[in-house]
């Protein structure tokens, strides 16, 4: 992809790109590759359309069957407890809220020519919405979403989608002090998974930088959740994502998704006191588990 880029830069008059860059307002901008997207697509084929469809992996339908996944949802959202509030996003967010909420490289994100991304991680999203509602005066926001996402980052590993579907909770809260902030979210998070998964939940926690948290986990955490929850030591996933503590959510031997404490709102609103947690799961990767479970 870069090598083309550069190759593209090459060819047009020197300061092209920086004129683009920054020489354009974002509407003037927005206009020219309007204009550039009209005169492409008058040019498509039904053929060509045809040979899209089947190529590329952004177009293509998932291979989950959605009857059942309908019903995993509707399993998600009858055990939310009534203090989380749903929330329907929409497919599109603006540009820079992966990169600059979570410092995700923008090229693993599907951008727009209209200043927006395809959605690619509803708990960034969730956290912006979660800073506005604490702007206006909420002391503790906790929010759902259920929602599709794409993501531009290389398939070629097993179960690896360019598309599917996350279930996701957020929690945004001051601090209190001693960790006992960070207890609270935890045990609303870890319940609602423990709820969820039943029997089979395999519900983890890793310290990636010692804290007060740590303390609250033995003391006020463990005792308060209705599964059981190991230490996780070994895992090195995601330490540069999340601040302190990371979550694993599973059953039996299969990984579901994760979560963790994030900076996300303290960054959004200037506060280092705000305190955000997130946890997440993939719907079509529950069903699956599920089903074999069922067998």
């Amino acid at each position: 992809m870069a090598d083309v880029s550069e190759r593209f830069w090459g060819k047009l008059p020197a300061g092209s790109r920086q004129a683009l860059v920054d020489g354009l307002s974002a509407s003037e901008l927005q206009s020219v590759l309007l204009d550039v997207s009209r005169e492409r697509a008058a040019k498509v084929t039904p053929a060509r359309l045809m040979q899209r469809w089947r190529e590329d992996r952004f177009v293509r339908p998932s291979t989950a069957d959605p009857r059942a996944l309908v019903q995993t949802q509707q399993r998600l959202w009858g055990a939310l407890p009534e203090r989380f509030a749903g929330v329907e996003l929409s497919p599109v967010t603006p540009l820079g809220t992966c990169s600059a909420v979570a410092t995700i490289n923008q090229h693993q994100v599907l951008s727009t020519i209209r200043g927006t991304e395809v959605a690619s991680d509803p708990t960034n999203e969730l956290a912006i919405e979660a800073a506005v509602r604490r702007r206006a005066g909420q002391a503790r926001v906790d929010l759902a979403a259920c929602q599709r996402v794409v993501r531009a980052q290389s398939v070629d590993g097993a179960g690896m989608f360019a598309h599917f579907q996350l279930f996701v909770l957020v929690s945004s809260a001051r601090d209190t002090g001693s960790g006992r902030t960070e207890a609270e979210l935890l045990i609303d998070h870890l319940n609602f998974w423990a709820d969820v998964l039943g029997e089979s939940a395999d519900l983890t926690f890793t310290t990636f930088t010692p804290s007060a948290v740590t303390e609250r986990i033995e003391d006020t955490v463990r005792p308060a959740v209705r599964a059981t929850l190991r230490e996780d030591s070994e895992r090195t996933k995601s330490a540069t994502y999340y601040t302190g503590t990371a979550l694993g959510v599973g059953m039996r031997d299969a990984e579901l998704g994760d979560g963790g404490f994030t900076s996300w709102t303290a960054d959004l609103l200037g506060d280092a006191k705000e305190r955000c947690l997130t946890s997440c799961i993939s719907t079509e990767r529950l069903t699956a588990v599920s089903a074999d479970l069922r067998q």
